[in-house]
């Protein structure tokens, strides 16, 4: 272990120097959502690809109808209908002075017409009052034939939904440096892209240390304690965006551990484990990774080094295996795993994902406490709060233990102390770190 009493600043630049972004890859549209975009994407055909119809309705000439109402509606001959999907009327009739033709919502706009009816400005070809809604062409096939009355007037283009008026050839649809989200994916398969050029999601391998953990559903004996930090921390790397594998605990055997990191090399962009990183006899983690750095695997192996920083003082990182993996070893406190994986997991998986902004957002928020918040000097302290935008206030929550888990399922932020900081009064403005 480095002897070296590092700050966060520090430790968190050396990770993200050595950390870098994944190569590109061609994915399917469905595989590559929460990817990021490596390439500009420029529409190639437009958006709509033609005038079509907004509404369910009647296709008319605007002198036809110019003046109706309920008194005098204009009547219209029908001389067909136009669904969505058909490539106009029949024959390819065009819509005549005194002709109309049922149009449906996404229906192409027939040649001659100049705006659409809605269904409920018209008797719907009843002979009838004013119409709720369209017959079905199944119900009422004569309904695309006779005559419609129409009881309102409309104005050129109304209720046609333009070619091109959402995008047209040429324009830039997403840039690169994009994530693919639900609406990216719509937008690329509007424009009839079926593959995207990005970066992959990160795989993360997350794996606790310690023969005292027992898995969440098993009997607890003696001495033992579920292991929470592997479930938190794999849901940590899947909410960051990761692909995400937790790993059973590893009891505390050097070599056990050794191997099982080994065997998930091959499914891992970067490791994870949590616990055994301190300085005591069972913390196996330094021992097992201490010496990876051998002449059989050049420029890898594992450094452990202390930390200005509560919680979350003793960590490590390096790279392990032919492929020099990035591993981040955390310690085993739930509270300090999880500060860690914030401030350093979180920053190296985006960083892997090809994203320039890698932090979590952060506000100036004035302490809403009721009595001084102490803070060990030199060391920069992370605590728990819950944040309140409307009055721009954070609360505390919980006390300052490693292994006080209860109150950071209730935070929403962390409050930040800095170095020079020992004691925080109530109404200090003070940093917090936004985490949802």
């Amino acid at each position: 272990m480095s002897s070296t009493i590092w700050s966060v600043d520090e430790h968190l630049d050396d990770i993200l120097a050595a950390v870098k972004p994944l190569e590109p890859i061609e994915l399917q549209l469905p595989d590559a959502q929460g990817c990021v975009l490596v390439e500009d994407v420029v529409v190639e055909v437009s958006l709509p690809p033609f005038d079509n119809s907004s509404m369910d309705g009647y296709a008319v000439r605007i002198s036809d109808v110019e003046g109706a109402g309920e008194e005098f509606p204009a009547v219209l001959t029908v001389i067909g209908d136009v669904a969505a999907g058909d490539g106009g009327l029949a024959d390819g009739r065009s819509v005549g002075p005194g002709e109309a033709a049922r149009i449906m919502t996404g229906a192409p706009l027939p040649a001659g017409a100049e705006a659409v009816v809605p269904v409920e400005w018209t008797d719907g070809g009843t002979g009838g009052g004013p119409a709720t809604t369209m017959r079905a062409h199944s119900d009422a096939p004569e309904g695309a034939s006779g005559e419609v009355r129409v009881y309102r007037p409309v104005k050129p283009r109304a209720h046609v939904r333009a070619k091109g008026s959402d995008v047209q050839p040429g324009d830039l649809a997403l840039r690169a440096g994009s994530v693919v989200g639900p609406p990216q994916i719509g937008m690329l398969a509007a424009i009839g892209r079926s593959t995207v050029r990005v970066r992959p999601r990160p795989r993360v391998v997350v794996l606790s240390t310690g023969s005292e953990l027992v898995q969440p559903g098993e009997e607890l004996t003696g001495g033992r304690i579920y292991d929470s930090n592997s479930f938190a921390l794999t849901a940590a790397a899947r909410d960051a965006g990761a692909i995400a594998y937790r790993v059973p605990a590893v009891a505390d055997d050097a070599e056990t551990l050794r191997a099982t990191i080994e065997d998930q090399l091959i499914r891992a962009d970067i490791v994870v484990t949590t616990g055994g990183v301190s300085v005591g006899a069972y913390d196996v983690v330094k021992e097992a990774l201490s010496s990876v750095g051998d002449e059989d695997e050049p420029g890898s192996g594992v450094d452990f080094r202390k930390l200005a920083m509560q919680p979350g003082k003793p960590q490590g990182f390096g790279s392990i295996g032919p492929d020099h993996t990035p591993l981040l070893a955390l310690p085993g406190n739930p509270v300090s795993s999880y500060v860690s994986f914030e401030l350093f997991v979180r920053p190296a998986i985006l960083t892997l994902m090809g994203l320039e902004d890698v932090h979590r957002p952060t506000v100036r928020a004035t302490l809403s406490t009721g009595e001084t918040l102490a803070s060990p000097s030199g060391k920069r302290q992370f605590l728990r709060g819950t944040y309140d935008a409307e009055a721009g206030t954070v609360t505390p929550v919980g006390g300052p233990g490693s292994h006080l888990i209860a109150a950071l399922a209730q935070a929403d932020a962390l409050i930040v102390l800095p170095e020079d900081v020992t004691s925080a009064e109530p109404g200090t403005e003070t940093e917090v770190i936004l985490l949802r």
